[in-house]
């Protein structure tokens, strides 16, 4: 199995992200156009059931996985290897099928409780069967992790999206004459068909790479000594779950916790939905649109950090960090910088509403310290304190609630929206002070300061040519697109002058090489 670096592995998975969210845009067009905003309702009524599933069936196991392989790997123990894979399938099987059987038996009694609407339930029970092919990929996505073998996990999730999508085209169209709860059910059983699909893919990956593999024993052996393995395994695992189980709590009362402090100020019910609208429904997407770098950076960075705290080797962990963080500052900069010039505009082309313009603007600066919130949760994940994670963030939950509640009532949306700054800022510190405690990593604030350089001359050539563009009467969407660009181009140029990154690293991926390998 050819192992990519830590670099190379981000490129993969980051590509593949790219990829799929494209396909993940257009196939929402087509559910949109053919379903309209009443079968869209009925899948949104459907959907929210399974991530709560999906986190209790697979316990955290796929970080612990990752973590654990990789370490494994370093010291060449391969028995150990198949035996961490042995028993988080029997995990993750076992109770992921116990609760689909329970979903199932259990339907009606769920859709009187959680579905507001009687003919989503056709749509739940199309998605229930997702449960156990979704907790057994991620099983073996985390040992694909533990090799930092991306490529594999990159595939599957493409041809997974390609699958889905293919599948909800024919379903839909199939069933829409039947009626709408039928293709909303359709649609959800495309997702399960796709997802049914990058498992085989994982499947057929994982046996061609055991195909020469010198160190064959049977699963009732490994299982039979699988129990350090699954202490070590529980040890990391319900921390994660722990943190999973208090965002999923937490996300189902957020809506109620915001409408509740906008009434306390003085907001009918209809006006309180309609703000709360534009800020989760318009510009949070905006905002969490670039993360998906980040993402796919933390993915590589939990096996790479664990491979060298199993080396003993403190200074290439204090350089994948390192990495992680010029990786985020770079994508993190001219985004934000994007996405606060252009914050009206963007809103008006995109959702026509103009009025969601100042929300973004107001959230835009400080989401900046978001994009560095993954990656320092992946190190503290690497370095084995999983504990750690889940304390920050119930410690942030409740700081953020508080002050949501607070400023909402006082202030209105933008209090609101203050209150999720001031929650961003809150986690962000938190893990990168317990970093700091346990390594002794500290930022180089030279580099953040030719940064802030380079960002106030991107948005000063944006800012012109849009104003420009506006003057000579140029289309909306053009003068958009052209002046996001010509800023671009001014924030690269100003990296390049103020020697913040090499030219000729631009272009090199591999080793410590690559987009992360730039000057400090």
């Amino acid at each position: 199995m050819q192992k990519q670096s830590f670099v190379r592995g981000t490129f993969i998975l980051t590509a593949a992200s790219l990829t799929t969210r494209i396909l993940g845009f257009v196939s929402g067009i087509f559910l949109a156009r053919s379903l309209g905003a009443e079968g869209i309702g009925l899948l949104m009524m459907a959907h929210p059931l399974v991530p709560l599933v999906i986190t209790l069936t697979e316990l955290g196991l796929p970080v612990a996985i990752s973590k654990l392989v990789a370490e494994a790997d370093v010291k060449g123990d391969k028995l150990k290897e198949k035996r961490i894979l042995a028993v988080s399938l029997v995990i993750t099987g076992t109770l992921s099928i116990i609760l689909t059987l329970l979903a199932l038996l259990g339907s009606k009694y769920i859709a009187a409780l959680f579905l507001t609407d009687q003919r989503a339930y056709y749509a739940m029970l199309a998605i229930t069967p997702i449960a156990p092919i979704v907790a057994i990929s991620a099983v073996l996505k985390g040992y694909f992790r533990g090799k930092q073998h991306m490529m594999s996990i990159a595939l599957s999730d493409v041809f997974e999206h390609i699958a889905h999508i293919a599948c909800m085209l024919a379903l839909v169209q199939l069933l829409l004459p039947y009626g709408i709860e039928y293709a909303a059910a359709g649609a959800m059983a495309g997702a399960v068909v796709g997802e049914g699909v990058g498992l085989l893919y994982l499947l057929g990956r994982y046996k061609w790479n055991q195909r020469n593999d010198e160190h064959k024993q049977k699963a009732s052996e490994h299982l039979r000594h699988g129990k350090r393995t699954f202490a070590e395994l529980m040890r990391m695992g319900l921390p994660t779950t722990g943190l999973g189980f208090v965002h999923s709590i937490y996300s189902a009362f957020q809506p109620m916790l915001i409408t509740k402090s906008l009434a306390l100020f003085g907001l009918g019910t209809a006006m309180a939905t309609k703000q709360y609208g534009l800020l989760v429904g318009y510009a949070f997407p905006l905002l969490v649109f670039p993360s998906f770098i980040t993402h796919s950076l933390s993915t590589a960075l939990i096996p790479a950090v664990s491979e060298a705290m199993a080396n003993r080797n403190g200074m290439d962990v204090h350089r994948r960090m390192d990495q992680a963080m010029r990786i985020a500052l770079f994508v993190g900069a001219p985004a934000t910088v994007i996405l606060y010039i252009w914050a009206t505009p963007l809103t008006t082309l995109l959702y026509n509403a103009p009025e969601a313009g100042p929300l973004l603007k107001l959230l835009a600066p400080i989401f900046f310290l978001h994009y560095f919130e993954a990656p320092l949760h992946a190190v503290l994940l690497g370095l084995g304190k999983a504990g750690t994670t889940m304390w920050n963030y119930i410690a942030m939950v409740i700081m953020k609630a508080a002050a949501i509640y607070f400023l909402g009532s006082q202030f209105g949306i933008t209090g609101i929206a203050l209150g999720m700054n001031f929650g961003i800022c809150f986690i962000t510190m938190l893990n990168f002070f317990s970093i700091s405690s346990l390594i002794g990593f500290y930022l180089d604030l030279r580099r953040f300061v030719k940064v802030a350089l380079c960002m106030a001359a991107m948005a000063f050539a944006g800012q012109s040519a849009y104003s420009y563009a506006q003057h000579i009467g140029m289309q909306p969407l053009w003068s958009l697109l052209g002046s996001i660009g010509i800023a671009i181009a001014a924030f690269l140029l100003s990296l390049v002058l103020t020697n913040t990154i090499n030219r000729s690293s631009v272009f090199r991926f591999g080793g410590t090489g690559g987009i992360a390998a730039l000057r400090k």
